[in-house]
């Protein structure tokens, strides 16, 4: 084995919006039994089985809180089972049909399906449906190390108000910490969007260029929950174009930053090494890890990386009826119909080709930094968990391939706090305010065609917040539960996933509805906890109502406590 030139950091950030009980297909229940099939069960048994052979993974993961709380509830097991058990009758029904049409390449295929499903399920059973339990035991035996996120992965920069922010994070950790018994030490923050500490006003709705807020850095309201870490992109910390993986999926985000000018500013600074992030007159900072854009790129994107090598799981292509796979990339270029069948077996081949070469890389450029720096290398990699196995089916094989050869290769895999625990004091910086998204700003969730969705978070925000800290409501059980599913929903209501999916036509018409549909339910409730606040009896409809939006949009049993406490951060 190879003496350790330096450490390597993957960090896997899970998430899906609120989509357990807001029906099934295409952007329901299936959606997450789909990713938990495809990435996350074949991710826990990965991790489980080098934990097995006595591999040293340290592997930073986020299971975002508002993820956490739809694999935690009740309806998930037999919804997954029910899933699983109706893709295992399509790829058999699949199978028939191929074989009586000759296509038996295809229907070998179909059989490997029906094999993956069986295993899949048993899989499933063995766990009880407890995929939490799962990474809560890999947590405690250390393979993993776990952090938080905000509550909804609310866009924390372009959020209105201190009490949100403060809300978001406050319902995120004391989440983390009722599913996984620990608490957290960092944080993901949502679409590795930061802001620093300035005179903020409103970009869109009435009171834009009208209401001018000091606000607090992100860093200070992750150091007031004592959240030490967190991600962010080597074109904030550098300057220079930033890398975005979601051009190569999402042709309209192309457009989006076509002509855009980047600036070139602190380019000493390494992206290999922790900086403390603090901002002008602030207090409290955290850690900052940076994005490696080199080999990061070799993962993330499917043009100039390895998830477009012909040989690989065609994600876009589909069989119906059952919605299963059978074709191979072939030409990432070319159009769905002239895909040829998939290969297992070169599939496989090429996982394990790329995973040498991407530690040799990660080997090599850790070697070559090591020279330059007396700092203990950190080459940190983090990718949507969503990637291995969904988006790039053989991902999971190569991930276990990679964690397997990097040791040879003279890099160690870490976790960000194992890290952090064994370097040096960091340096203290600032950083400029931005994500990374397309274009590295706030672009992608803030632009014409997502402004009227801010115009009404902003209008939510200061109602929620006039009504959270001017009416009477702890002394009726009536109103406790109203103001807290109107937290709820206001928390839904911020998911950053509306205006992605608003932005990239990935599923425009499904998130306009849910943003509309959750802004209606927190108005309705607004105007009820007004009216029963100023005598109103309630009505029978407004109990049918309330308990039809709990039983719905369930997450976060324990908001009220949170409300309580944010509800006294004010903007400076």
């Amino acid at each position: 084995m190879a003496s350790s030139r330096g450490k390597f950091l993957l960090v896997l950030h899970s998430h899906l919006p609120l989509v357990l009980g807001h029906g099934r297909w295409p952007h329901g229940s299936d959606w997450l039994c789909e990713v938990a099939i495809g990435c996350y069960l074949p991710l826990i048994e990965v991790f489980e089985r080098l934990s097995t052979r006595g591999r040293r993974l340290r592997v930073t993961l986020n299971v975002t809180p508002i993820l956490a709380e739809q694999l935690a509830h009740p309806s998930f097991p037999p919804e997954m089972e029910t899933f699983l058990l109706q893709r295992l009758e399509s790829a058999e029904e699949n199978r028939v049909h191929f074989e009586r049409n000759g296509l038996l390449d295809l229907a070998g295929l179909a059989r490997l399906w029906e094999q993956t499903y069986r295993s899949t399920l048993s899989q499933l059973r063995a766990l009880n449906g407890d995929l939490l339990g799962a990474i809560r035991r890999l947590a405690e035996a250390g393979a993993i190390e776990l952090i938080t996120s905000a509550a909804t992965h609310g866009y924390l920069p372009l959020l209105g108000r201190e009490e949100s922010v403060e809300l978001q994070l406050r319902t995120g950790k004391a989440a983390h910490l009722r599913h996984f018994g620990a608490s957290p030490r960092g944080a993901w923050l949502p679409e590795c969007g930061y802001r620093s500490r300035y005179e903020w006003t409103p970009p869109a709705g009435p009171l834009a260029g009208k209401v001018r807020r000091r606000r607090r850095g992100i860093e200070e309201f992750l150091a007031a929950h004592g959240l030490e870490f967190f991600v962010t992109d080597s074109h904030l910390l550098r300057g220079g174009v930033p890398l975005s993986f979601y051009g190569d999926h999402y042709p309209a985000l192309r457009a989006l930053a076509a002509g855009a000018e980047y600036p070139a500013y602190s380019r000493d600074r390494s992206p290999y090494r922790p900086y403390s992030v603090a901002s002008r007159g602030g207090s409290g900072s955290a850690t900052a890890f940076t994005r490696d854009p080199r080999t990061t790129l070799q993962v993330w994107s499917r043009e100039a990386g390895y998830p477009g090598d012909p040989w690989y799981l065609e994600f876009h292509k589909k069989h119906f009826p059952g919605g299963i796979r059978y074709w191979r990339v072939t030409d990432a270029r070319s159009d769905l119909g002239s895909k040829l069948p998939y290969d297992p077996q070169a599939a496989q081949a090429a996982a394990r080709g790329h995973a040498k070469h991407f530690a040799r890389i990660v080997g090599e450029l850790a070697e070559a930094e090591a020279h330059r720096s007396s700092w203990p290398v950190a080459v940190c990699n983090p990718y949507d968990t969503e990637l291995f196995g969904h988006w790039w089916f053989e991902g999971p094989a190569f991930l276990e391939e990679v964690l397997e050869r990097l040791p040879a290769a003279g890099v160690e895999p870490d976790s960000l706090g194992g890290y952090l625990d064994r370097c040096p004091q960091p340096e203290t910086i600032t950083l400029p305010e931005g994500s990374w998204g397309e274009g590295g700003d706030h672009r992608v969730w803030l632009n014409r065609d997502t402004r009227w969705t801010w115009e009404m978070v902003y209008a939510a925000e200061e109602e929620f917040w006039s009504i959270a800290g001017g009416l009477a409501w702890e002394v009726n059980p009536f109103l406790r539960r109203a103001i807290a599913q109107l937290a709820r929903e206001l928390l839904l209501l911020q998911s950053s996933d509306w205006q992605f999916l608003i932005t990239t036509w990935a599923a425009r018409n499904y998130a306009e509805a849910r943003f509309a549909e959750h802004y209606a339910h927190f108005t309705r409730l607004g105007h009820l906890l007004r009216r029963v606040a100023e005598g109103q009896p309630v009505q029978q409809d407004d109990e049918l109502f309330l308990a039809a939006r709990e039983a719905q949009d369930f997450p976060f049993p324990d908001v009220l406590d949170h409300v309580r406490a944010a509800r006294e951060v004010r903007s400076l």
